[in-house]
């Protein structure tokens, strides 16, 4: 009995003694740990890394930036059933632990002896919320021990559905998803809420291993892990039996699924993206902002495809320049099709294609398509194609498929009814385009080819600078080059209006005579005098300046520069802001030889249809963290003739300075944010107001008739064309929107002798604005006071004596020719007028 009771002693003895080394052991590794632990608060101040996201100021997507697709969302949003269907895959036990669960450890120990794997895991949610949140990915017992000290301490200071909804928007699900709400729309394209409840097994169980039991990467271990979860939650009592065999039964139907934006405005994107990195830095694609933009989607739709369908209608007036590519009979008859045009790119809404058969006499050509298969393209869609030969000169027209292509050619495809195929979006992560698109209906295609030509389109709103619509180019993913902001060309006729503006403001009119003549320079830096003339090359006499602007008359303008002097129309030009640098210091600069790139134009243009203020392009309309909080909001513009100083300091003295301030001005690069941006007279509001009514007779009578089109009679603009058609340009604009077109090579060269700004910018920019004006009223420039309406002799520019032929013109005050006199006091007062007169002539 005794030497039981020493042995039972003994036991009891080594048992406690155990059980203190134990405690002194695992208190001593919570000591030496516990410092090093992060304070669980930060898990409610932790940015969760979600992408850069662009809207349209109507709340249309136009582009998300950065590596990891996660869209937060809050527990509420999310359905019982799916919080259950986690909950059976990694914690059944989640509502009834404090953090570490005893018994799944024990049952994943038992799982791992029976199968060689642990099915349902042996960390709790809240160790794998302190993991993901805190800890690195190391197996090491110190890891381990630090992940269960945390959840511990987690479940101490937050309660279950918080660690529950911080769970579910921080798991990785593979595809680049992170968190629940970002994987429903990449495997099915739909909210949480509108999910299966086969499909919310599915993603419930790839947190375990995304990629092992990935639906689209292994469908057949997704499915076994799928049908185990549901299995678990008919054990749970989570669903019912018959439940549990309907979704069983379920096929797979997860696909992926990229981010569908809704507007077409890559060059836009771009623009906002930059602004925004050069704002926030690389936070900018992690801290969830989203960015509204001053852009209006259906006019930003409107303009990338005006500009690309006037860019292709130029190149096709200049025929057809052949095939991309060759594949040689033997391996057209052999190879895979699929593959061989999978070394042809797709271009915007152009499909490469494979010519495989030719028919003259049915007048069709068989040909495989890109992502889609078989087509046929009849020659009707081929008849524009003559062959290229220069920028002048074009072969004959085709009169059958042949003379058009050849079996094995590569050529460019659009089809011809989109409708009627289901064309997926191509996708780095998206499974390869090695087969054909299922076509919906017969599919026809019809021959196109990328143009070589480039344009680029600037809209903004005239009183405020906000960009309506912009592109840079006909395709950013075929050169990112943003031409509208980079492109620095020749301006050619459309300088023109800012030199009649300095003009009128010299105290000529429209109604001032200047001689349409010939006019040579000599240059001793030159081998050979300049000889400017006309587009047509022909002279045609006195001409009012009026007349003179809206035929856009060369020589008329170089004789007006001479008048009022290089020097001070250079000085005028930096007064309404115009960069002046690459401005050439010679008569040439009347012919808008100096350099522009499209925006600086936009701009300036504005600043003519807003009345004469200055105008601030902007496309950030504000900005948004991922709480939803504004931290930027673009400043209301407003438009000042005097005291702008005082009207400014006032508008910035009680601007109060914080934290979202200070991250506005990261972004506007201000010192200071404004609530009110104050846009100072820069030119005299009679002299714009007379300027408008001269270039609305471009429009009425001059080189921009073709925008009559639009049936309004508030438009104002001004084509242009320099040398050798090298550069074509419209700019169009009434009282509230302003909006210019460029068209011309990356590299200058000739677009060709017919082609002008009337051929090639002006149909892009009247396509645009069909759109941007439909159903907004006649907005005309304002008359100010001090403008007077005087019936003038054409001939002479003076007024016009009772009984002659005369037309009204429109003057200042003080400019308007003198009242009609005697013939004595005419004869008196007519020798410095004549003399004038001769000069402007000679």
């Amino acid at each position: 009995m005794s030497h039981l009771l020493r042995t039972s002693r003994l036991f009891a003895w080594l048992f406690l003694t155990g059980l203190s080394v134990a405690v002194i052991v695992t208190s001593g590794f919570y000591l030496y740990l516990r410092p090093g632990l992060p304070p669980v608060h930060q898990l409610l101040d932790i940015k969760l890394q979600t992408p850069l996201r662009v809207y349209s100021k109507d709340n249309r997507l136009i582009a998300e930036f950065g590596e990891k697709r996660r869209a937060p969302i809050t527990i509420e949003q999310i359905p019982t059933i799916q919080l259950q269907a986690f909950m059976a895959a990694e914690d059944a036990r989640f509502y009834e632990h404090f953090g570490v669960d005893i018994k799944g450890l024990a049952r994943a120990a038992i799982e791992l002896i029976s199968t060689g794997e642990i099915q349902s895991g042996g960390s709790t949610i809240t160790m794998q919320v302190a993991k993901n949140y805190f800890l690195s990915r190391d197996r090491t017992f110190i890891r381990k021990f630090n992940e269960i000290l945390l959840a511990l301490q987690i479940e101490r200071e937050l309660d279950k559905n918080r660690i529950l909804e911080l769970y579910l928007n921080k798991i990785y699900l593979g595809n680049r998803a992170y968190g629940i709400a970002a994987a429903a729309q990449v495997y099915y394209n739909k909210p949480v809420s509108e999910l299966s409840l086969a499909q919310m097994a599915m993603l419930a169980g790839l947190p375990k291993a995304p990629s092992a039991y990935n639906p689209l990467a292994n469908p057949n271990r997704a499915m076994i892990r799928r049908n185990w979860i549901l299995g678990r939650m008919q054990d749970l009592g989570y669903i019912t039996q018959d439940a549990y065999e309907l979704a069983v039964s379920a096929p797979l139907t997860a696909s992926y699924n990229s981010t569908e934006t809704e507007v077409d405005a890559d060059y836009v994107a771009e623009m906002a993206r930059s602004e925004m990195v050069r704002g926030f830095g690389e936070e900018a694609y992690t801290d969830g902002y989203s960015v509204t933009l001053t852009v209006d989607s259906e006019k930003q739709q409107v303009a990338t495809d005006a500009l690309r369908a006037g860019l292709e209608a130029y190149d096709r007036r200049h025929g057809f320049r052949g095939a991309i590519g060759q594949i040689d009979p033997e391996t057209l008859a052999n190879g895979d099709l699929s593959n061989l045009i999978l070394n042809y790119p797709r271009i915007e809404s152009l499909l490469p294609a494979i010519v495989t058969g030719i028919d003259d006499e049915s007048g069709e050509v068989e040909t495989y398509v890109r992502r889609i298969g078989q087509a046929i393209m009849p020659f009707e869609t081929m008849t524009w194609a003559r062959r290229y030969k220069t920028e002048n000169l074009v072969g004959p027209e085709p009169e059958k498929p042949s003379d058009v292509v050849a079996p094995g050619d590569v050529v460019y495809v659009r089809v011809e009814k989109p409708e009627h195929i289901a064309l997926e979006p191509e996708s780095d992560e998206a499974d390869s385009d090695t087969g054909a698109i299922e076509q919906l209906g017969p599919l026809t295609v019809s021959l196109a080819q990328i143009p070589r030509a480039e344009g680029a389109l600037i809209s903004l709103e005239a009183k405020t600078g906000a960009i309506e619509a912009l592109s840079g180019g006909y395709s950013f993913g075929q050169s990112k080059y943003n031409r509208a902001l980079q492109a620095r060309r020749q301006p050619g006729s459309t300088f023109k209006p800012f030199l009649y503006l300095s003009a009128l403001e010299n105290g000529m009119t429209p109604a001032t005579i200047y001689n349409d003549a010939p006019i040579v320079f000599d240059d001793s830096e030159l081998e050979t005098s300049w000889r400017p003339q006309n587009s047509s090359g022909q002279f045609y006499g006195p001409t009012r300046l009026r007349e003179a602007l809206y035929r856009s008359r060369n020589l008329v303008s170089v004789r007006l520069l001479r008048d009022l002097g290089i020097k001070k129309t250079i000085d005028y030009l930096a007064q309404l802001e115009i960069p002046v640098d690459n401005m050439p210091d010679d008569l040439s600069l009347s012919l808008g030889s100096g350099q522009l790139t499209p925006m600086e134009l936009a701009r300036a243009m504005a600043v003519i249809a807003n009345g004469g203020y200055d105008v601030e392009p902007y496309l950030i309309e504000s900005i948004s963290d991922s709480r939803g909080d504004t931290v930027y909001q673009a400043p209301e513009t407003i438009l000042c003739d005097e005291n702008c100083q005082e009207v400014t300091e006032l508008a910035t003295s009680g601007v109060e300075k914080s934290d979202s301030d200070s991250d506005a001005e990261a972004s506007t690069d201000d010192e200071t944010s404004p609530e009110i941006r104050v846009m100072r007279r820069l030119a005299d509001e009679r002299a714009v107001f007379i300027l408008h009514s001269m270039m609305q007779d471009v429009i009425r009578l001059g080189t921009g008739r073709r925008a009559l089109a639009l049936g309004r009679d508030d438009i104002a603009g001004k084509t242009g064309t320099t040398n050798e058609q090298k550069d074509t340009w419209f700019a169009g604009f009434n009282h509230e929107l302003a909006t210019t077109t460029w068209v011309g090579f990356d590299q200058p060269a000739p677009l060709g002798r017919r082609e002008f700004g009337a051929s090639t910018a002006l149909p892009i920019w009247l396509d645009y604005m069909k759109v941007a004006l439909e159903g907004r009223p006649s907005s005309l420039m304002p008359r100010p006071n001090g403008i007077v309406n005087i019936r003038i002799n054409p001939e002479t520019g003076q007024r016009a004596r009772p009984g002659e032929d005369g037309v009204f013109e429109v003057f200042r005050e003080e400019d308007a020719p003198p009242p009609l006199t005697s013939e004595s006091e005419n004869d008196a007062n007519g020798g410095s007028e004549d003399d004038d007169l001769s000069r402007r002539i000679f």
